[in-house]
């Protein structure tokens, strides 16, 4: 891996990470480009990781072709998100590298907050808030807030504030350059690989593996890095719902496999047993006040779980049987 190099003065040289994969996500990738050229505090520089369409990667390349801050490069490992955030860090230059979904804009002081926080020697990760953009206009009255992970945002139950976590979420954070030589990079066959499953968990793997690696290490989120995540109309039906909460059953099976469930499901303890039963206490006190989704928001928090523990108990099973399998690579850095 190639040495640092240092941003503006004040804090660390940071590189952002954008992973794309389809055509259909244009004007999302742009708007994604252009908000991290528009951050108050500059990026050292944009990469974006082409996974296997080269269409895209060709179209890219002409679109960027005179920017000397915006870098297109093509997945260098195998179809799936975590290769290309591997293969993004691998050619990063900054001492910290943050990652933007290709769907999602960043608020202006977005790597401001990010940078503050690595003022402490000890921070190894940081994460910011992620706030949905639902395609109809306006949240579905059914859908809970506890489960905004589904679509990719930052869901109720997590602390406020810059608070010391477990892990952060991979559309919306940032880590140490040193953290990957200590821990390796994210592990192939946990995350996203287009529309297949299993579809996330790959960032809890790795922070898990981060923290036992260095052992002092502090991952944080700091609720003012905030970016705005665009949730398209098939995310707001209810089937999209079950079927993203039984794939977070199988992903979660995977990382329990590879780093214990003590501390693979740590945080997700105290989310089934304090988070969700609250939620589901306030949508049958907003149905008995016949105030709208209340009823549906219980229930769908009730078949989320259910949904979730079948997937669970499934990708166990399949993970004992040596049925899914994934692997934790180290990052090889550009030659020359």
């Amino acid at each position: 891996m190639s040495g640092t190099e240092e941003g503006a003065p004040g804090g660390p040289g940071i590189s952002v990470v954008v992973c794309v994969y389809t055509e259909e996500r244009w004007e999302d990738i742009l708007a994604a480009v252009a908000s991290v050229r528009a951050q108050s505090r500059p990026a050292l520089e944009t990469l974006l990781v082409v996974d296997h369409n080269r269409a895209l990667l060709d179209r890219l390349a002409r679109e960027y072709k005179e920017a000397d801050d915006v870098r297109v490069l093509a997945n260098a490992g195998p179809r799936g998100l975590s290769a290309g955030r591997n293969t993004g860090i691998a050619a990063a230059h900054g001492e910290v590298i943050a990652f933007l979904d290709d769907d999602a804009v960043a608020e202006r002081d977005w790597l401001r907050h990010f940078a503050a926080a690595y003022a402490d020697p000890r921070v190894m990760a940081v994460g910011g808030r992620t706030v949905p953009v639902w395609a109809s206009g306006r949240r579905p009255v059914w859908f809970p807030e506890e489960f905004d992970w589904v679509v990719g945002c930052t869901y109720r139950g997590l602390p406020p504030g810059r608070v010391r976590v477990r892990n952060v979420l991979g559309g919306n954070a940032s880590f140490r350059r040193i953290a990957f030589d200590a821990a390796g990079g994210f592990a192939t066959g946990i995350g996203r690989d287009g529309d297949k499953r299993p579809l996330g968990c790959e960032e809890t793997e790795l922070c898990i593996r981060l923290t036992r690696a260095v052992p002092d290490a502090v991952l944080l989120i700091d609720d003012r890095a905030v970016i705005h995540h665009r949730v398209p109309a098939g995310r707001e039906r209810f089937g999209y719902f079950r079927t993203r909460t039984y794939a977070e059953g199988l992903s979660k099976a995977l990382v329990a496999r590879s780093v214990g469930a003590g501390k693979g499901l740590e945080s997700e303890r105290r989310y089934a047993t304090r988070v969700l039963p609250a939620g589901v206490a306030r949508g049958l006190r907003d149905a008995v006040l016949a105030r709208p989704g209340g009823a549906g928001r219980a229930g769908a928090i009730v078949a989320g779980v259910l949904t979730a523990a079948g997937g669970y108990v499934v990708g166990s099973v399949r993970a004992r049987r040596g049925g899914a399998t994934f692997s934790v690579a180290p990052i090889e850095g550009e030659s020359g």
